[in-house]
């Protein structure tokens, strides 16, 4: 077993919570393809993601506080293995029905990564030294997301689509038994909670009611849901609407990656000399300037590859600053049921952004307008966030400087 403060047990746990991005990222480029496979139309298709991030919600609100009552370890192992059967259904799928149902099983057993996690790490470290650790992890997380569309989209070309859900069932089970033989519990035993009705309602209303965890909450989601709008419309823009083909799709996507672990790494620096305060407002900063460029310019009309890219790297520069120091705002106040309130918060960031991924394809005019547009608005109201809720009610530790 390795240490929980071990570099190797963070690189463990970034490889863990991303198995629910990789459901997501992974099988971008094959969106198209399995349309036309399915018989299925963009709307369809589309709900096949919004769908997976529905029951990716959900499913938090039970894996945290069953984690709180039986440790992380359980909870996240039996999850993977869940997403491992769900995984090769989908990949036997044969309708957009079946496919859609296998996607909310995959969900169900993919959320226990991100939200067992986050923690995981709030269990090991301080709040402040949390925020430091979660950028480090998103950074080394980055990595898969980066490769995932590239390896989809010739998987698609050469193997079909089946096999990129073959993949990620593989994965998962590979993560089942490093987590099982490589990561010790990170829960203290003190810490357990009760699994009663009584107990967890009075555990989520106290979370709910936290004016600093709703503030961090909300401009996290908000934040995420403009990331959410990019996937849901991605492969639809650029693969149909600019031409770029699905083997491809997988470099511009890295670009996008990109400007994400820049921003984790930025986040990282800045920490030794800035408060996390400071490195949030930045983020937001950067995040609101990159959407409203992308907007700006599909609003002239000016339609092309890089006029989505660059702008969308800038906005994932701010993304990787926000989300970090978000995350660990929120989980702050509750060291004692760290699951419950990474539950919570994973619930609110996941319906936010599948509400968001449905409204860019149910209003997709076949350019890129409408994603451009959702992704400046969903920037300028996480800012709007910040400055309402998380600068009056700041956590501890976290007070603006």
């Amino acid at each position: 077993m390795l240490a929980l403060t071990s570099v190797w047990t963070t690189i463990l746990l970034a490889a863990a919570v991303a198995l629910g991005p990789l459901a997501i990222d992974m099988y971008l480029p094959a969106l198209p393809a399995m349309g036309d496979a399915l018989s299925a139309d963009t709307g369809q298709v589309q709900l096949t993601l919004s769908i997976y991030m529905a029951g990716f919600a959900l499913a938090q609100l039970i894996c945290g506080p069953l984690a709180d009552r039986f440790g992380r370890k359980p909870i996240m192992i039996g999850g993977f293995l869940l997403f491992a059967v769900a995984s090769v259904v989908c990949a036997l799928a044969t309708n957009i029905e079946t496919l859609i149902l296998c996607r909310f099983l995959q969900a169900l057993g993919g959320s226990a990564g991100p939200v067992l996690g986050r923690a995981a790490v709030r269990d090991i470290y301080s709040p402040r030294d949390a925020a430091k650790i979660m950028a480090i992890l998103a950074s080394i997380m980055a990595l898969a997301p980066a490769i995932a569309p590239t390896l989809g989209g010739f998987m698609v070309v050469g193997l079909g689509w089946p096999s990129i859900f073959l993949a990620l069932g593989g994965y998962a089970l590979v993560m089942a038994i490093v987590v099982a033989v490589g990561i010790p519990e990170p829960m203290r035993p003190e810490n357990r909670q009760s699994l009663r009705i009584a107990s967890l309602w009075k555990n989520y209303q106290a979370i709910a009611s936290d004016i600093s965890f709703l503030g961090y909450t909300l401009t996290n989601s908000l934040t995420f849901a403009g990331l959410f709008a990019f996937l849901s419309g991605s492969s639809f823009v650029l693969i149909d609407f600019l031409g770029v083909a699905p083997q491809h799709f997988g470099l511009f996507f890295a670009c996008i990656v990109a400007g994400y672990i820049v921003g984790n790494l930025t986040a990282i620096r800045l920490g030794s000399r800035l408060v996390p305060d400071q490195i949030l407002v930045r983020g937001l900063v950067v995040s609101v300037a990159g959407g409203g460029l992308m907007a700006a310019l599909a609003a002239a009309q000016a339609y092309s590859v890089w006029a989505v890219i660059l702008p969308q790297t800038l906005f994932m520069i701010g993304v990787g600053m926000v989300l970090p120091q978000t995350m660990a705002g929120a989980l702050a106040n509750f060291p004692r049921m760290a699951g419950s309130a990474s539950a919570l918060f994973g619930f609110t960031q996941m319906v936010v952004a599948a509400t968001v991924g449905a409204l860019v394809g149910y209003f997709h005019d076949g350019t890129s307008l409408v994603m451009a547009a959702v992704i400046a608005t969903c920037a300028i109201a996480a800012l709007a966030s910040y400055l309402l809720l998380v600068q009056r009610h700041p956590a501890p530790g976290f007070e603006p400087a």
